[in-house]
């Protein structure tokens, strides 16, 4: 991405933050064959010796694990968070160029690939990840035998972060008071609403 220096994102929390409440996910491998790119969920796992790390787990369905070559090199994962159009009919009559806010981050890592049992172990815990907020949920549990017959057909992963490359691009360039009128635009609008979006630019107007 783009260096600039006013949006660079370099918070681990925030950047946790990030994965933990956008999950779905892009992978991609330069492979001998070339570049390959998938999509998956992936849930942050914790680090008790290392609190500060970002490890995050996941699954592909087979064969993705050959095309990708896991296990094998690097990856880069996507993690892509509230983004949307910025109007320069938002801006003072003199600003005329439109630009796109976004969070975003990239992180890289060489995927450990999990045994049987534990990829197991961590579908059950995405399933529960997402089944939780649900008034009835639901969980792999329920027929044991028939998810594990099921996982059979996936590959678990879990990727320890050894660099991030992350960007907050959130108009923090702007006069407060034209920060204040995206915002408004983004929350209420008749055109490009992203409420999500203005929330992001809030968290950083009101630190």
């Amino acid at each position: 991405m783009r260096h600039t220096p006013t949006f660079v994102l370099s918070d681990v929390d925030e950047v946790k933050r990030l994965i933990r409440e956008n999950p779905w996910a892009t992978i991609v491998s330069h492979t001998a064959a070339g570049l390959v790119a998938s999509h998956y969920p992936v849930v942050l796992e914790q680090d008790d010796d290392d609190p500060d790390a970002i490890v995050v787990v996941s699954h592909v369905g087979r064969p993705d694990e050959r095309s990708h070559e896991l296990g094998e090199h690097e990856v880069m994962v996507i993690v892509q968070g509230p983004h949307g159009y910025v109007s320069p009919g938002w801006y003072p009559a003199e600003q005329i160029i439109p630009t796109w806010n976004h969070v975003t981050a990239h992180l890289w890592g060489t995927p450990e690939i999990l045994s049987d049992d534990e990829n197991f172990r961590v579908l059950g815990e995405l399933v529960d990840h997402f089944e939780r907020v649900m008034p009835e949920p639901s969980t792999l549990t329920l027929d044991e035998a028939g998810s594990r017959r099921v996982a059979k057909g996936t590959v678990g992963i879990r990727l320890r972060v050894t660099r991030f490359d992350a960007r907050a691009k959130l108009s923090q360039n702007k006069a407060p008071e034209v920060v204040d009128r995206i915002v408004d635009e983004l929350e209420h609008g008749d055109h490009y609403a992203q409420p999500a979006l203005a929330a992001e630019m809030r968290r950083v107007r009101d630190r």
